[in-house]
């Protein structure tokens, strides 16, 4: 113990994670440690505009049988193998406070961004961008519309090491009939913060890390992306609309352009950091569509990228992560000021 003052880029430490109530324990000492563990290939980039193989490309049979149309713009339709289904049971018969179960009810949908084959966010234009954002919009709107539709999740998983099945750019929406649990933490974090400071969690610290400056990567007039002060994973980030909204379907035309750009921009920043098609989940965050007041809610996306000193080397969450909380090396300031520094050339 000593009584300097902490220096968060050398001293072991903890950091707050707001919307969750859930502490990251930090060590940037570590970076220095030699690595020996798994060694990944480096995944491949899709080089064909139109893969007849492909079960998504237009025009091509689906897994599940049906046929695709030769769609020129974004596809949506319900995933042939649906991890949800809408009339299911939600009666549990066990009678038991040990062995609880409920039946759970939803939707799975799947949106092709685009009818090529070998384009991802950070190749697509912002035009193309912008018409994914307006279908994620447009389903939002629809799915919410459901009686029995309360909370809608909208992600993707790009890569193999993220557990993507194709590499044709897409991403899925599940629609529950529960709000499902890190969508419930960010709700009570956030109206935790609302009762307590009488203001939105998230305009507050937009508007802190504009002002510092310190891990925003990117940003524009209706947009920013930022590693967040108690990101968990080594090139994390959080992207949040500067003005407050909800849901997607809330934006403004100018601010779905401002979306559009910055996940282009963010999206070329992780291709370039290790020269690779960076893999990541991404997924967007909004208030629960149970009818109930979540004015509380400020609309966000997280990615959270697996990669963490090379295109071939992955963070795991084994060990303490598991078994107590997460824990980084790479600080976030740090990470921040790698994609940050690769603005000039891809952009």
């Amino acid at each position: 113990m000593t009584d300097r003052g902490l220096n968060l880029q050398s001293d072991v430490h903890r950091r707050l994670n707001p919307l969750t109530d859930e502490w990251v324990l930090v060590s940037p000492h570590r970076t220095a440690r030699p690595w020996q563990g798994q060694i990944e290939t480096t995944g491949s980039v899709a080089a064909l505009d139109y893969d007849p193989t492909c079960y998504l490309c237009p025009g091509n049979a689906r897994a599940g049988g049906a046929t695709n149309p030769r769609y020129t713009e974004t596809f949506v339709f319900d995933n042939d193998f649906a991890a949800l289904r809408p009339d299911v049971p939600t009666i549990d018969a066990s009678n038991n406070k040990l062995l609880q179960a409920q039946g759970e009810s939803g939707r799975c949908r799947v949106i092709c961004y685009s009818p090529q084959h070998n384009l991802g966010m950070g190749q697509m234009s912002v035009e193309g961008i912008r018409r994914v954002i307006d279908t994620w919009a447009h389903e939002y709107q629809s799915l919410a519309a459901q009686p029995t539709i309360n909370h809608v999740t909208v992600f993707e998983n790009r890569g193999a090491l993220m557990g993507a099945s194709n590499p044709h750019p897409h991403g899925q929406i599940w629609a529950n009939a529960t709000i499902p649990n890190e969508a419930l933490k960010e709700s009570s974090g956030q109206l935790k913060y609302r009762i307590r400071e009488n203001s939105c969690l998230l305009c507050d610290y937009a508007a802190l890390e504009m002002q510092r400056n310190e891990r925003v990567v990117c940003a524009n007039d209706w947009f920013m992306a930022v590693v967040p002060f108690w990101a968990v994973w080594p090139f994390e980030t959080l992207v949040l609309p500067r003005h407050h909204v909800t849901a997607v379907d809330q934006l403004a035309a100018p601010a779905r352009d401002g979306f559009a750009q910055i996940l282009k921009s963010l999206v070329r920043r992780y291709d370039a950091l290790f020269e690779v098609a960076f893999p990541y989940t991404m997924g967007l965050h909004q208030q629960p569509t149970d009818g109930r007041d979540y004015s509380q809610w400020h609309m966000h996306a997280h990615f959270y990228p697996p990669l963490l000193r090379s295109a071939t080397v992955r963070k795991f969450m084994v060990g303490y992560e598991l078994l107590a909380g997460p824990q980084r090396d790479i600080t976030a300031e740090t990470a921040a000021e790698r994609l940050r520094g690769l603005r000039t050339i891809h952009e």
